[in-house]
């Protein structure tokens, strides 16, 4: 069976047809909103040229990223056709540039900076599971902090399969989380810092299963995009100021002068090392983290909001959440200064004439 829909991004040929549904739609829906979230992003099919899903089929999203910059290709899984830009009407198997998958090939997802061999499996009712945990692991960056990466992966995944199923979207997870984020920055201020440790591990996790959420359910939006990501980059420092006021509930209040100095390291830190990020990708065209693998393995325990607060939740076992703060303000100048010797590294590399690219690409 084969049926051609109309989408903004153009002509959609569907080959075959398939009953079982994953993250809760049919894969027809999937097909449909990637094509449409592709034409929101700015992509076009070339000129007489259509998309091809194989329904029988689900597969990693990059594929799709990857048929519309090049027209003419198509991923197959042995002799079966799974997505690809081919003319219109002709045979996919004889496309132009047509890539087998099942040799166990690995690519580089530039979006979620890993390289890895991307899922294709069969969809029926007996691997759909396997399936949607395969596309949720799929949408996790391979270059993140240490708890995202190790300690939640699946409780997120629990949440987000039962966000899905009770047709939450992306936005009314952020929002939640927002609220947490909220509750989290009093409960610090009054000095309960167990009860806003907790509010906080809630509303981080949940700033992962928003972004799960988006991707497997291909339900991402600019603005919700804006509002996750405004949350994610404006909170930290409220948090670290606020988590020094308490500390005057706990008798452990800093000097006028050092909680001047503290603060000024934390938030001075956090937004010189945001900017030599940006400035790296505006230069370079790319995360810093994705450099070097030094640079990979650093972004897991550098100054950021999780092993922040993984710094403050030792130092709260111990009863001192005042050396915590004073821990996190050391921390992330030891961060701010690795962040700005890689980067006059890389402006030194680029002058002598050497590319930089991200060791994952390299490897690809």
């Amino acid at each position: 069976m084969t049926q051609t829909i109309t989408t903004a991004l153009g002509p959609v040929r569907l080959l075959g047809d398939n009953a079982t549904r994953i993250w809760g739609m049919s894969n027809a829906e999937r097909c449909r909103r990637m094509a449409e979230s592709a034409a929101q992003n700015g992509s076009l099919l070339a000129e007489g040229h259509e998309l091809l899903f194989n329904l029988g089929y689900a597969f990693d999203p990059m594929l799709l990223r990857l048929v519309l910059e090049e027209p003419g290709t198509v991923f197959v899984w042995g002799a079966a056709p799974v997505v690809g830009q081919v003319p219109a009407g002709s045979d996919p198997l004889k496309a132009a540039h047509v890539v087998d998958l099942s040799d166990g090939r690995k690519l580089y997802n530039r979006q979620l900076r890993k390289l890895e061999q991307p899922f294709v499996k069969e969809l029926t009712p007996t691997t759909r599971r396997e399936i949607e945990r395969r596309s949720y692991f799929g949408a996790y960056k391979g270059v993140t902090d240490l708890l995202t990466k190790y300690l939640w992966p699946e409780l997120a995944l629990w949440l987000t399969r039962l966000a899905a199923s009770i047709g939450m979207t992306p936005n009314m997870v952020t929002a939640i989380g927002a609220t947490l984020c909220v509750a989290a920055t009093w409960f610090f201020a009054q000095g309960l810092y167990w009860t806003g440790m907790l509010a906080g591990f809630v509303f981080m996790v949940l700033d992962t299963v928003d972004g799960k959420l988006a991707r497997c359910t291909i339900t991402s939006s600019k603005w919700g995009n804006v509002a996750d990501h405004g949350v994610d980059l404006v909170h930290p420092p409220f948090w670290w100021y606020f988590w020094g006021v308490g500390l005057s509930a706990w008798g452990l209040a800093l000097s006028t002068q050092s909680f001047a100095l503290v603060m000024a390291a934390v938030i001075a830190g956090y937004v010189l090392q945001r900017l030599i990020e940006g400035m790296f990708i505006k230069d370079f065209g790319m995360d810093i983290h994705v450099w070097g693998r030094f640079d990979s393995w650093f972004r897991l325990i550098t100054a950021r909001r999780n092993p922040n607060m993984v710094i403050l939740f030792v130092a709260l076992l111990a009863g001192r959440p005042d050396i915590g703060l004073i821990a996190l303000a050391w921390w992330t100048i030891i961060s701010l200064v690795v962040h700005a010797v890689r980067l006059m590294q890389a402006y030194g590399a680029k002058r002598s004439g050497q590319p930089i690219v991200s060791w994952m690409e390299a490897r690809a």
